[in-house]
């Protein structure tokens, strides 16, 4: 009887002992999942599922936790995402970037104004977009898909040829190969560049008119008075005229600050003539040879060649002497006082720059010293570049400059 007992004892253990593996299988085996689940939405990127009551959980809590921190990183390059191109979206320039796929090219993106304004579809593959935008694409595998920038006319719907300017751009990132194209139309530019040279020039005058009529207002709200009383004080008179004479220099300021703009406006056609560099050069550093041994002064002329040019040569001389001009004011200070002149031809393009040994222009300022009526010195009346550059421009060329090793160099652009 009692070995019976002890029969059924162990077969009651033995069936607990089953059930409690079975039940160590299946429990192992649902971590099992859990963990094959979790690692396997993460590696696929799929973060649908919630785990986030499962944070506290003791032993996969871990496993949750960092499910939920790289769910929540999607989340924000998501967001950073949608931000961007809703951003690349508004921009009114044609965006588009490929992604190299082995031996081909994939649109990663293309915004809404390139595919509006070309009448593309937002297609995927380079192929496609060739089919459509044959002009650009050739342009651009020309090139070997490297960076350029440069003018190029495209037919828009077979209809009408846009001037665009491109500019590309290529960058690896973590070994994904991109190349970025932008298009801007050439009207877009010019309206842009005009819309800031109009505010910039309203700016200008609101600012100079208002320097002159504002103490002239004053002034003859104080003359009112004055000539309102019954007697007039030999103190009044004196005010009398110290305000007429007040007012009459800020209207000659204004004059003369009407005056260049309509120098500016009525600049007339140059009247070509043939004549040599050489000469072109010693006439200004005639006219201006006075003024350097006033300020003591030494001009070096480092150009070795001579060539015949065909240009307005009073123009270019005014341009040359306004140059000089400005040299001479950046010497003021400096114990160094020299300037240096000299030239070089490339195919048919003539350069003449013109070095002072002065301080060079601070980069505060760099973009304004063309505009009109800027000025940094107190009797400066600020038209002098202005002027200069309009007339290059008008020669066909164009007047730059250039910082060098604190010292600044000015380059006249002119066809030979």
């Amino acid at each position: 009887m009692q070995r019976n007992h002890l029969v059924i004892t162990a077969v009651f253990g033995f069936v607990i002992v089953v059930f409690l593996l079975i039940e160590m299988y299946f429990y192992i085996k649902k971590i099992i999942l859990v963990y094959d689940k979790t690692i396997g939405s993460i590696l696929q990127n799929d973060f649908t599922s919630d785990y986030s009551m499962q944070k506290n959980n003791t032993n996969n809590g871990n496993l949750f936790q960092l499910y939920d921190t790289l769910k929540g990183k999607q989340n924000e390059q998501i967001s950073r995402d949608i931000i961007y191109r809703s951003i690349l979206n508004t921009i009114e320039t044609g965006i588009i970037i490929l992604q190299k796929q082995e031996a081909d090219w994939d649109v990663f993106l293309m915004n809404d104004y390139f595919s509006e304004h070309f009448e593309v579809p937002k297609v995927s593959k380079w192929k496609y977009l060739k089919n459509q935008l044959p002009t650009l694409c050739d342009a651009i595998e020309e090139q070997g898909f490297q960076e350029i920038k440069t003018s190029l006319e495209i037919s828009v719907n077979s209809q009408h040829t846009q001037t665009f300017v491109m500019q590309t751009s290529r960058a690896e990132i973590y070994g994904l190969d991109y190349f970025i194209v932008l298009l801007d139309s050439i009207q877009n530019v010019v309206e842009k560049k005009e819309k800031e040279a109009w505010v910039n020039l309203m700016k200008v005058i609101s600012h100079e008119l208002l320097n002159s009529i504002t103490p002239i207002r004053s002034l003859s709200q104080n003359l009112q008075e004055l000539v309102e009383q019954e007697t007039i004080s030999a103190e009044d008179l004196e005010d009398i005229r110290s305000s007429v004479g007040t007012m009459l220099r800020r209207s000659d300021l204004l004059q003369k600050f009407v005056e260049g703009y309509r120098k500016l406006a009525m600049l007339p056609s140059p009247k070509k003539e043939k004549i040599e560099l050489q000469q072109l050069i010693e006439n200004s550093l005639q006219i201006m040879t006075p003024l350097f041994r006033q300020n003591q002064i030494e001009v070096i002329n480092n150009i070795p060649f001579n060539r015949e040019l065909e240009v307005d040569s009073q123009q270019i001389e005014q341009v040359l002497i306004n140059l000089l001009t400005n040299c001479v004011h950046a010497l003021e200070h400096t114990a160094d006082k020299s300037i240096f002149i000299s030239a070089e031809a490339k195919e048919n393009r003539l350069f003449i720059n013109i070095t002072d040994t002065g301080s060079g222009i601070e980069k505060e300022i760099e973009n304004k010293i063309f505009l009109p009526f800027f000025t940094t010195r107190i009797a400066g009346a600020g038209i002098g570049l202005t002027l200069s550059k309009s007339i290059i421009e008008a020669h066909g060329g164009y007047l730059d400059f250039k910082n060098q090793n604190r010292q600044t160099t000015f380059v006249i652009c002119l066809i030979a």
